[in-house]
């Protein structure tokens, strides 16, 4: 097996009805950009509200943390108000992406923090989106223009069929997971490729869930942000799960258009674990056999365990 390139590189597109990975090409990055890469509910929106607390110690941030952080791969605006927006940030930028590292414009001088947690938790999260969206929101993902390849799929209410589906089918012709959305495993893949990169954070669920305070520490540092001990406690206590319900309304304004339920639904249980009571024998043997076939030991181990990448 060939040694991937010294630095990633561009080699596929990823286009459904999510996302657009051809958006990134808009993007015009600034030495302090910082770009939060995850798999999806694997604690992108608490890292989100993390970062965006150490961002803003001692100014008032220009909006909800989740909407200044911008979901970049999301083909729900245009690329002229993309730009915009982009562009007419004046604080330090904090972006989106559930790309895989080979779509993903990867610039050297940008600080990137890729998060993840187990297949099998995040599935379980999954499973609570898929059946809570809105109407109002699957209309505007089936109908937005410039969608390429076919609708979303709608959720039929088995969960068993959607677990069999998402560990043995892929939405692109190099996937073997993910559907009906994308992979996990090959994102995993290649991000974990490139995890000598100093410029790339791993960052796991499971350890934020162990020690959210050490784990904010560690992003600081990293993002060469000071911190107080007062302030870092300040912010453990902000960015627990409890609080993140609490003020959800006002900090993920499009939960109210995107589910049912609101912010309610998309900030649901904030645990692992879920799916012991819920896979089949045969899931969980399909899924660890999906888990072989596409990642190394080590990073099979880390995706289930987390720990600290060197």
């Amino acid at each position: 097996m060939s040694s991937p390139p010294a630095l990633p590189q561009v080699t596929r597109t990823y286009q459904n009805h999510h996302v657009d990975s051809t958006r990134w090409n808009l993007f015009k990055s600034r030495a302090d950009d910082i770009v939060i890469a995850t798999t999806q509910k694997s604690g992108t929106t608490w890292t989100q509200k993390i970062v965006s607390l150490l961002i803003f110690q001692d100014e008032e941030p220009p909006g909800p943390f989740h909407d200044i952080s911008v979901y970049v791969d999301m083909r729900l605006s245009s690329d002229e108000q993309l730009a915009e927006t982009l562009e007419a940030q004046n604080h330090r930028r904090f972006l989106k992406t559930h790309l895989a590292l080979d779509g993903f414009p990867f610039h050297p001088e940008v600080k990137h923090i890729f998060v993840s947690r187990d297949g099998r938790d995040m599935a379980m999260s999954l499973w609570n989106n898929y059946v809570n969206y809105s109407q109002g929101f699957l209309d505007i993902i089936a109908n937005y223009p410039g969608r390429v390849g076919a609708p979303f799929p709608l959720s039929d209410g088995d969960i068993h069929k959607f677990i069999n589906e998402w560990i043995n089918r892929g939405w692109f012709e190099w996937e073997s997971d993910g559907y009906p959305y994308w992979s996990q495993l090959h994102a995993v893949k290649t991000w974990w490729e490139y995890q000598n990169l100093p410029n790339i954070l791993f960052v796991h669920y499971a350890d934020l869930l162990k020690d959210r305070a050490g784990q904010i520490q560690r992003i600081a540092d990293y993002l060469d942000i000071k911190v107080t001990p007062e302030y870092l406690k300040q912010i453990t206590e902000q960015s627990s799960f409890d609080s993140m319900k609490e003020t959800a309304d006002d900090d993920i304004p499009m939960a109210k258009t995107f589910f049912d339920g609101g912010s309610n639904t998309f900030v649901n249980k904030g645990t692992n674990g879920r799916w012991k009571d819920v896979w089949t024998a045969t899931e969980l043997a399909d899924y660890d056999k999906r888990v072989k076939q596409v990642l190394t030991p080590d990073c099979a181990r880390w995706l289930e365990h987390g720990g600290i990448v060197d």
